[in-house]
């Protein structure tokens, strides 16, 4: 795969037909190893062959293969676990507001 995505950055950036030594000189850049049977079986597979086509052939299998991942599962318990917490908050709130603590009136003052 590494030598695959140099390959088309390669191509990507201006060399239409990038040779094994171009590869090698790109991922050298990076620090990656070069497994050197690995990207001549590539460099033999490609040569002669327009990237566009192939990407393009690619794509259309697969789209056959279908795909759509097992996305979302789950949400758990939705809104109304957190609506609950709220209104316990709410409650604790008012409750801490209520005591006022001895003998004082709505203002402040002593309670007559």
């Amino acid at each position: 795969m590494k030598h695959m995505a140099a390959y088309l950055l390669l191509v990507l950036g201006g060399n239409a037909s990038p040779r094994a030594d171009d590869v090698k000189k790109a991922l050298g850049v990076g620090g990656v190893e070069v497994e050197d049977e690995r990207l001549n079986a590539l460099i033999s597979e490609l040569e002669g062959k327009d990237l566009s086509e192939l990407i393009a052939t690619g794509t259309g299998k697969l789209a056959q293969l279908g795909g759509g991942g097992g996305g979302g599962g789950g949400g758990g318990e939705g809104g109304d676990a957190a609506a609950e917490e709220e209104k316990e908050e709410e409650e604790k709130v008012e409750e801490e507001e209520m005591d006022m603590g001895g003998g004082m009136d709505m203002f402040g003052g002593e309670a007559a």
